[in-house]
């Protein structure tokens, strides 16, 4: 029938829109359906177009017919099923009725596999399995290296010691503090220890002097060892005990024994390994080589230490920025004027010199090298306030 025959061109109702792009793999089926709604007296066929030419008699078509709601209109739909068995059945399908078109562009795509998917997860877990093992074999080197080049260092304090070393005067614990934990710290590392082996922890309140030891010092370390825990302060009550112990410090290091920790008391064990302000190390076996893992987590535990050049002065005057004349090295090239203050260079004039008065028998004692006592009573030094001494040149 012409189009001119009919009132109204047919509508489109699938697909919607009219241009559909599809991917089905290899193998499947798959069903392009194509609606329409006519309008009395339009009425025709559906035709498949594959690749511009007719795809009914390659692939099974089913089209079917209903009444609307309205007795001027009715339904046609028709049905393609593609068998997706190679690449020929790609392409573009045009369904036509009339002047009214649809088209549906099957794209060719492989078959998902899972290859890809196991090589890419094994991939990933291999990464996470050697960033896990290079981690915990490499992670205190890191922490030094990162600690070393960009740490703060605590040397402008004004304290004497790095750290304040407390054992018990026994043979394990004093072989272990002056043969290998002070040595190693000393002559490797250039750390600064105390020693106190007459002066352990009390369980009362600390001396004043132990107070002052430890003032001095910017880590405190505690050998604890099975004879270290029979003194007083340990067997009375150790949670007090240790609690004055922090109290002194807010970073204290425990050094203890593997082969004495089975045999240390479940309490203590149980305090110390509750405290986080304080840090627990174990000393093993393989501990006596400078590169185990017990030298890098004291070292640490310990301030960093700041290696100068030689002949650089102290270290203090040198963070401080401390231009002084007085206390740099070359003073007469730090001083542009060593003459004058205001840098003007103009003649001097000098005065005759003093008449020298006779020398008494007590000055002449004195330049032999007795000293005369018997006037530092009457002596007043209250007018010397000052902090540097400027001398001159001696006159010709």
């Amino acid at each position: 029938m012409a189009d001119a025959a009919c009132r109204a061109l047919p509508d489109l109702l699938l697909p919607n829109p009219r241009e559909q792009a599809l991917w089905p793999l290899l193998g499947s089926s798959l069903p392009l359906n194509c609606t329409f709604r006519l309008f009395d007296p339009c009425n025709g066929k559906v035709t498949w177009i594959k690749d511009g030419i007719a795809a009914e008699a390659q692939y099974m078509g089913q089209e079917n017919t209903w009444s609307g709601s309205n007795s001027s209109e009715k339904y046609l739909s028709s049905v393609l099923d593609v068998n997706v068995t190679g690449p020929e059945d790609y392409g573009t399908f045009i369904c036509q009725l009339l002047n009214t078109t649809a088209t549906f562009t099957l794209h060719r795509t492989e078959k998902a596999g899972h290859v890809a998917a196991v090589l890419f997860a094994l991939c990933v877990l291999t990464v996470i399995v050697v960033g896990a093992i290079l981690y915990l074999k490499c992670r205190l080197n890191i922490l030094l290296w990162h600690r070393d080049n960009y740490g703060d260092p605590e040397i402008i304090d004004g304290r004497l010691y790095d750290a304040y070393v407390s054992f018990c005067p026994s043979n394990v614990d004093t072989k272990f503090t002056n043969f290998i934990l002070k040595p190693h710290l000393e002559n490797k590392y250039g750390y600064k220890l105390h020693l106190d082996e007459m002066n352990p922890l009390p369980n009362t309140e600390p001396s004043a002097e132990l107070l002052m030891n430890v003032s001095r010092c910017r880590r405190l370390i505690v050998v604890l060892s099975l004879v270290y825990l029979q003194q007083d302060w340990c067997q009375s009550n150790f949670k007090d005990g240790l609690t004055r112990l922090l109290e002194l410090t807010n970073k204290p290091i425990f050094i203890l024994f593997e082969n004495q920790y089975k045999d240390l008391p479940a309490e203590v064990t149980q305090l110390l390994s509750s405290q986080r302000s304080l840090k627990l190390l174990l000393w093993k076996t393989g501990s006596v080589s400078p590169s185990s893992d017990f030298w890098k987590e004291l070292r640490l535990a310990l301030p960093r230490k700041l290696a100068l050049p030689s002949g650089k002065g102290d270290p203090q005057t040198q963070f401080q920025e401390d231009k002084d004349p007085m206390l740099t090295e070359n003073n007469e090239r730090a001083d542009p004027d060593p003459e004058g203050d205001l840098g003007v260079h103009r003649a001097l004039y000098k005065a005759p010199p003093p008449r020298m008065a006779p020398v008494t028998p007590t000055e002449e004692r004195r330049n032999a090298g007795e000293v005369d006592i018997s006037d530092l009573g009457s002596r007043n030094y209250s007018a010397r306030n000052d902090y540097y001494c400027l001398v001159t040149e001696p006159e010709l």
